[in-house]
């Protein structure tokens, strides 16, 4: 196959004017939505709620945290009492559900150095879930006056976090199942996409994967699920090595993608493989997605789902050390995440501490 099936660079770019941060550059503070009783973590609240601190408390180790919070903020507040309410933002704000990545503002900074906050559409994945309460979250923060920094209005455009990827250099990663999805963009080509992605975010190029899914996903194969970029030309990427399992021949056309697609100098990617975590199942017998490619960086540590398997773990957290030198690997036990299907990046969304009134 050659690279150039898999790049689409944006034709005859001009200068850039604005870029994507990398997410393992400086942001200082992260935003997560906590767990209700009105969500769909209902019947297993509490499981979910020690996994929310554990998150929580792993942040604050090296920044700020903004907890967004419906109904009752008394309760987040209740179980982080143990945590420096110096380093804590508390905002009562009503969600449908916790998925932060996803409806949370998209951070981008322009050539004059001016931080500003991109309110893209959240639709629910494409329409899959409700999502009415989600998509006015961004906004109602910003007139809340949390934000110290401008928001810009893309509620025309369905854009979830968990669907690209930046380098913090012009590339953005992505899926063409995800953002080729009908119930998302459904009425724009991949051309008329990545020129957007061109003005918001200011993309260079875009490259896209083709092939890859986990079983369980609800969110047409979101790219923080499968592959993730970091330092160094380097890409992170779940590997399939058991040919008898469901995910195989997906993830082994993903893996050609990959070695298929070049840096901005022409050279291959420095590919780094993740194990795939043994199958795990919910009370009805469906497999859930985990993955060790669903992890959060902070600016002094990189928080590592795992999964209860040893083995496993431990050699994600092995490449971690290696991809990502001078962090602290810190794991946090996901498997009641992987229950709705989105594990740790999933409900993390990182903020420039700057912007925030703390």
């Amino acid at each position: 196959m050659n690279y150039i099936d898999n790049i689409h660079p944006v034709s005859t770019p001009a200068p850039c004017r604005r870029r994507m941060p990398a997410e393992w550059e400086h942001s200082g503070a992260v935003m997560i939505a906590w767990p209700h009783a009105d969500t769909d973590w209902a019947y297993m609240l509490d499981e979910v709620t020690a996994c929310y601190c554990d998150i929580a408390r792993a942040i604050t180790d090296s920044g700020a945290i903004l907890v967004v919070a419906a109904p009752d903020i008394a309760i987040p507040k209740k179980h982080l009492a143990d945590i420096d309410n110096s380093r804590i933002i508390f905002c009562q704000v009503a969600t449908n559900d916790t998925w932060a990545r996803d409806f949370g503002p998209i951070t981008v900074t322009d050539s004059d150095g001016t931080t500003r906050l991109l309110d893209f559409c959240f639709n629910g994945w494409g329409l899959k879930f409700a999502a009415c309460l989600d998509n006015l979250i961004t906004s109602k923060l910003s007139g809340a006056s949390l934000f110290r920094a401008p928001l810009e209005n893309h509620l025309g455009f369905v854009l979830e976090g968990g669907s690209i990827e930046s380098d913090g250099r012009g590339t953005i990663l992505t899926t063409s199942e995800c953002l080729m999805s009908p119930n998302r963009n459904g009425d724009l080509s991949r051309q008329q996409i990545e020129q957007y992605l061109r003005s918001a975010l200011g993309a260079e190029r875009v490259l896209w994967v083709g092939h890859g899914y986990l079983a369980g996903d609800d969110t047409d194969s979101h790219i923080d699920t499968l592959a993730r970029l970091a330092p160094d030309d380097t890409i992170l990427y779940v590997k399939c090595d058991n040919p008898h399992d469901e995910h195989y021949n997906a993830l082994s056309l993903m893996e050609q993608d990959l070695m298929a697609m070049r840096t901005p100098n022409g050279l291959p990617y420095n590919l780094i493989a993740l194990p795939m975590p043994d199958p795990i199942y919910d009370e009805d017998g469906q497999r859930l997605p985990a993955t060790y490619a669903n992890f959060f960086i902070t600016d002094t540590s990189v928080l590592l789902p795992v999964y209860g398997q040893p083995a496993n773990d431990r050699l994600a957290a092995q490449i971690m050390n290696i991809a990502f030198p001078g962090r602290r690997i810190l794991t946090v036990d996901c498997r009641p995440l992987i229950r709705q299907h989105g594990s740790l990046h999933c409900v993390t969304m990182q903020l420039p501490s700057e912007i925030l009134p703390i």
